[in-house]
């Protein structure tokens, strides 16, 4: 286990200097003596080469994107390139207040309102806000604004939203905050929406439809035209969850094969991958209709310049993010788009759907695949010859893994197939990547046949060695705590 940074600790040694005081009043004058300390604090003495070092050794005990391949489907973790970083922390942002004058932030507004464009442009959609700070308030904000074009129609029969049983687990939850009662739709024996029980279950009562595409099978729905089709002839609308943006960039514009709402995961799709849950950005885009109910401002454009805008605030559904969004996160997505170009983007989608269906091909002899035609940018592989031959799960299969030098797919999703391994490789992984992962993969099935036990144990060779899920959820403490 690595080193607290308190046993680096040595008396007297500093990492830091500090400026000298700007004044000569008496810190009893500055701090009332209420306020001390009444013994000094135990702070680490360390030298700046011990803070680095400290951090860069627990860093290494970690698994990132620079190490190694993150095939963790559904989540996008792909390389983020360090220009985008560069830039993103540049001054002219990074010293911005949001309560600026809007003439003092001409540029940032133009970057702001370029990126609302280009949003539009790559999805099919009439406008686009960006506030919404992560997929889930995305998907709060589009089915929120169902909600407000029904009441402004006064539907107030429509009570229902339809997902799909392969939905994102966020699907769900955002209609039951919104108030809407959730009806799930079966997935027929090709892995896609049953048409057949979409026709059962849609009626008057409905008020849309919450569909991701690709689904979470990592497979195109081929019908999303005669679904929408369906769903507007009961004046329903069809939201699109757009997690899975990464396999349609310049190939598919959602709006133009009939959604109505889309949420982006710029934090994936276009940069910013989001370990650890964060930073992200979900900008959410409307056809011409739904326009009035976006969240306000927006930003415009007129012959004086860019303006946040709220002239539609009295049928917008109000502000869902304080001030304008995740800024930093949205420059990222901005620059993305710029550096690549439209041919750019269209070649993301093009690789990542070719690396997918490469590792699919080969590990179909390995693993059960239950959905074997091509696939867009993820496939689900899963481990259900491995737990009927030798008793072998998926989780050991992911535990394994890490012994190898390879983070774990996403595993136990999506839920409607046992034992499931949703990989997903991008388009950001070269083929020698691949093919170390497919080897690795081969190897662990092989072991799975000799030497079940093996699996079983793993993994053999991190810091932190098999942990007990059920004991660390109910006993959870994760607070460092200093000897006195």
């Amino acid at each position: 286990m690595s080193k607290s940074i308190f046993e680096h600790s040595s008396p007297g040694r500093k990492g830091v200097g500090l400026p000298p005081r700007d004044t000569d009043t008496p810190l009893d004058k500055i701090i009332p003596q209420k306020y001390h300390r009444q013994s000094a604090a135990r702070l680490p003495e360390v030298s700046k080469l011990d803070v680095m070092r400290h951090y860069i050794e627990l860093s290494h005990k970690n698994h990132f994107i620079e190490k190694g391949l993150y095939p963790l489907g559904s989540c996008t973790m792909k390389y983020n390139p360090k220009i985008h970083e560069v830039l993103a922390r540049h001054s002219c942002f990074t010293n911005l207040h949001p309560y600026q004058p809007e003439s003092t932030m001409q540029g940032s507004l133009e970057l702001l309102y370029e990126l609302q464009e280009d949003l539009a442009e790559i999805s099919g959609m009439a406008a686009v806000t960006l506030q919404p700070s992560a997929g889930a308030q995305g998907e709060f904000t589009g089915i929120k604004i169902i909600e407000a074009y029904h009441k402004a129609k006064g539907n107030t029969h429509k009570t229902k939203i339809i997902i799909p049983d392969s939905a994102h687990g966020t699907n769900p939850a955002t209609c039951h905050l919104v108030g809407y009662d959730v009806v799930e739709l079966k997935s027929d024996a090709q892995g896609r929406c049953d048409i057949d029980h979409l026709k059962e279950l849609v009626d008057e009562n409905t008020a849309g439809f919450m569909l991701t595409n690709p689904n979470t099978l990592g497979l195109f729905e081929t019908h999303i035209e005669e679904i929408a089709e369906i769903m507007h002839s009961f004046d329903a609308l069809i939201y699109m969850d757009g997690a899975n943006m990464n396999a349609l960039l310049g190939i598919v514009q959602p709006g133009k094969i009939g959604f109505d709402i889309i949420h982006y995961n710029v934090h994936k799709t276009l940069s910013t991958p989001h370990g650890g849950g964060g930073p992200g950005a979900g900008p959410v885009g409307v056809v011409e209709k739904l326009i009035p109910f976006l969240p306000v401002p927006m930003v415009s454009k007129d012959a004086d310049g860019y303006h946040l805008d709220y002239s539609h605030e009295k049928t917008s559904i109000g502000k869902v993010h304080s001030f304008y969004g995740n800024f930093a996160v949205l420059v990222r997505a901005y620059i993305y788009i710029k550096m690549l170009g439209s041919e750019g983007l269209r070649r993301v989608s093009e690789n990542a759907i070719i690396n997918a269906n490469y590792l699919m091909a080969i590990l179909k002899d390995y693993y059960h695949i239950q959905h074997l035609e091509y696939c867009m940018h993820e496939f689900v592989a899963d481990g259900t010859w491995q737990k009927k031959a030798n008793g072998v799960t998926t989780l050991d299969i992911a535990k394994r893994l890490l012994d190898k030098g390879f983070h774990a797919p996403t595993v136990y999703f999506p839920l409607i197939i046992p034992e499931a391994m949703m990989i997903e490789p991008t388009e950001t992984e070269g083929l020698e990547s691949l093919d170390a992962f497919a080897t690795a993969m081969i190897e662990i099935a092989s072991e799975a046949k000799d030497d079940p036990d093996m699996l079983r144990t793993a993994p053999h060779t991190t810091p932190v060695r098999r942990v007990d899920d059920v004991r660390a959820v109910k006993q959870l403490d994760p607070i460092f705590k200093i000897e006195e």
